[in-house]
């Protein structure tokens, strides 16, 4: 898939919002120690973008031993797409303020869901803003969209599947090395990685700037850890947000890969699970 097809230039999204047929844009800011971006988000936005929440519209809320962002039911993703203002055949801009991780997740889940033409604003809400492009305040409330979804289109593990995985392809775990090697762990309820696991840091996948390093750089980053073209691959994180970049980075490069939702925090929070850690 090319470059054009899963990114676009602020001057590129600024140019498609004066077309006779704009794209949708959701607004998912999100992070750890600010989960809820609404009030960002009404405080100023790129104009017409729709606030998307992570945890209550790309995640669903289930049970500890589910992991802390378990994908959401169908039902409610096409409830919640609908008031987006989605509809069929819409195209799709997402972005965020910090390196484009919550844009990622919602990237999966759209096109997991079905939507063909969803693109990631590269460089997020800060590149917008250092084009000295227009923002607004307050919140918009599109007419509800019809559009129609199905999950599943995307490969994925269970945590059956991840533990499977190092003995077949490649298992990337997208953390921070110190919480990959078990020195600290600041949410789930173990410290370490999953056996086999081989620890492939997500911020890696930007330059400085905050933008997604270009295809070929990508491949050598991740031929390092003995990714590539028609090699098995999955990427796990804490809670399967910023493993939706890596596998998003992996599609740039050209080489598809498994997300394995329930991440680290749910292998966790199954004392049967063999814990590794490495030095």
């Amino acid at each position: 898939m090319d470059a054009a097809e899963l990114l676009i230039t602020p001057a590129g999204l600024n140019e498609a919002l004066a077309s006779d047929r704009p794209p949708r844009v959701l607004d998912v800011r999100w992070r750890l120690d600010e989960p809820d971006g609404r009030p960002a988000y009404r405080a100023a936005h790129i104009p017409s973008a729709v606030y998307v929440s992570l945890d209550d519209e790309l995640s669903a809320h289930g049970e500890p031993a589910d992991g802390r962002h378990p994908l959401p039911a169908t039902a409610d993703l096409r409830a919640a797409a609908g008031r987006w203002g989605l509809h069929d055949g819409d195209a799709v801009v997402i972005y965020d303020d910090v390196s484009s991780f919550a844009a990622a997740r919602a990237w999966w889940v759209l096109t997991d869901a079905g939507v063909t033409d969803v693109r990631i604003l590269d460089g997020g809400l800060s590149a917008w803003r250092a084009a000295g492009l227009p923002l607004e305040a307050g919140t918009v409330t599109p007419a509800p969209g019809s559009i129609a979804l199905t999950t599943g289109r995307r490969p994925r593990l269970d945590i059956d599947g991840a533990a499977a995985l190092p003995a077949e392809g490649v298992l990337l775990d997208v953390r921070a090395p110190e919480r990959y090697r078990g020195e600290v762990e600041p949410i789930d309820p173990r410290a370490g990685h999953i056996p086999g696991a081989v620890n492939a840091p997500t911020t890696g996948n930007l330059d400085a700037e905050g933008r997604f390093l270009p295809a070929e750089a990508l491949r050598e980053r991740f031929a390092a850890w003995g990714v590539a073209p028609g090699a098995a691959v999955g990427a796990y994180c804490g809670s399967g947000v910023t493993a939706s970049h890596t596998v998003f980075a992996l599609q740039l490069a050209g080489i598809p890969a498994a997300l394995y939702p329930g991440s680290w925090s749910q292998w966790a929070h199954h004392p049967d699970r063999p814990v590794a850690r490495s030095a």
